[in-house]
């Protein structure tokens, strides 16, 4: 059984895998897209419409960041709510059944072959995506830098978060902290570390599988989601991330 229709987009948006940088960059959460064959999944639009279906904002950022940087990246096309590709493939929270405060009723009561098949046609091929640019970027090049790109809601559960942008890691943390201080160099920003979220192999996929098992230096980027909303917004951080990837990327050296 497949999940997707013939005529239905791939997970997978692939820009720039020829990319001189040495960077890769990822977006787990880029697309807010349903398989047709899973309607809804029994949320309204205007739930839809908001972070619990896709890190808003993050897949605009990303895509002139690997222009500006000329980075390969990869960006997952479909919602978070039909698998979250940032969670271990067996967690029963890769398909949440309540996020944040909404109910998921269309991934109430799934049992493993219907995850199995969600897992098949998107995790899978997203992932090995991402795994076989890597394999070949470190082979010819040596040495490559896992940027994560993600972006968080400024009010979760009715409590407000006050930093603009985060850096997140765990066993490897050498890179994050260049640029959580490079950040700190841009006026006005509160810049936290392993906040709100943290990274861990229990919570996440992406660092912990394709940056800390290949021994990569990595970061994990969140940015708040009203400040990169609109276009506006989405360059700036783009063009301030094009500045301070690098700067961090030598500061290493």
């Amino acid at each position: 059984m497949s999940l997707l229709a013939v005529d239905e987009p791939g997970p997978v948006e692939l820009l720039r895998p020829e990319g001189a940088a040495g960077f890769l960059l990822t977006a787990d959460h880029a697309g807010r897209a349903i398989p047709r064959g899973l309607g809804d999944l029994g949320v309204s639009a205007a739930e839809l419409a908001r972070h619990i279906a896709c890190d808003i904002g993050i897949a605009g950022v990303t895509r002139r960041l690997s222009a500006l940087l000329d980075a390969p990246a990869v960006l997952q096309y479909y919602s978070r709510l039909v698998i979250d590709c940032n969670r271990p493939g067996g967690a029963e929270s890769a398909f949440p059944a309540l996020s944040e405060a909404t109910v998921i009723p269309g991934n109430l009561g799934l049992d493993e072959a219907a995850k199995a098949v969600r897992r098949a046609a998107i995790f899978a091929p997203y992932h090995a995506a991402i795994s076989q640019l890597l394999d070949a970027r470190v082979q010819k090049a040596g040495r490559v830098i896992y940027v994560a790109m993600h972006s968080f809601t400024p009010v979760y559960l009715g409590e407000a978060r006050t930093m603009h942008v985060a850096v997140l890691y765990n066993r490897k943390p050498r890179f994050s902290r260049v640029l959580a201080g490079l950040l700190r160099t841009e006026a006005g920003l509160v810049v936290e570390e392993n906040d709100p979220y943290s990274v861990s192999d229990e919570s996440d996929y992406g660092v912990p599988v394709h940056a800390e098992r290949r021994g990569l230096d990595y970061v994990e980027i969140e940015i708040r989601q009203d400040l990169i909303q609109d276009e506006d917004g989405q360059a700036e951080w783009a063009g301030r991330l094009a500045k301070l990837l690098p700067l961090a990327a030598s500061g290493l050296r």
